[in-house]
């Protein structure tokens, strides 16, 4: 079909919510007139937003993904739904009366270790650590990334995203994204020298 625009590989942000967004994005554009150059030139350019399922960095081919503002379950179970690579997730902070039990199966498919960031990991442990062996805890940024970067492998995926509001470390979820990046960053640096 004419009205029809092809654009696996140039739509960059992954998730099946964000391909449909894609999708509604470009019909509105062709109902509006819009040349499909011009909507193809669009898809080719439009970056994620901050902290949502942001790509930071790739360090010794190990991808690093700020997603800080999964506060929640629903978001960060998209989060790793749109994961393509095995994940070594960061969850953690305050739980807002989560239930985690909802992830166990992506858990169980998509994720070979998790990282706990928080100062109570009780509830999350309580659902992984019968599933999951490599289970670690940091309540320190830096720690908690280079942990990851020492359990995941070239093409593997670190996930920042939390599950879980902020507050027992950070003062909002920018903060902690911020952070997250600017750790990350440090490190990449570091290891290019």
């Amino acid at each position: 079909q004419k009205d029809k625009i092809e654009f696996e590989g140039l739509f960059r942000l992954p998730g099946r919510h964000n391909l449909f967004n894609a999708q509604v994005a470009i019909k509105i554009s062709q109902i509006l007139g819009i040349e499909d150059k011009v909507i193809v030139a669009g898809l080719q350019t439009f970056r994620a937003l901050e902290h949502r399922i942001e790509p930071v960095a790739i360090i010794d081919g190990v991808e690093f993904i700020n997603d800080s503002k999964a506060t929640n379950v629903d978001s960060t179970y998209v989060a790793l739904e749109a994961m393509r690579n095995p994940v070594v997730w960061i969850v953690g902070g305050i739980d807002k009366g989560n239930n985690y039990s909802v992830l166990e199966k992506l858990v169980e498919t998509k994720v070979k270790a998790i990282v706990c960031l928080t100062k109570d990991d009780s509830k999350i442990r309580a659902i992984f650590e019968k599933k999951m062996k490599n289970i670690f805890t940091t309540t320190n940024l830096k720690e908690c990334v280079k942990i990851c970067l020492k359990l995941a492998h070239r093409g593997d995926t670190v996930l920042l995203s939390p599950a879980c509001a902020s507050f027992d470390l950070f003062h909002n979820y920018k903060q902690r994204g911020t952070e997250f990046k600017k750790v990350v960053l440090n490190l990449k640096r570091e290891k290019s020298i």
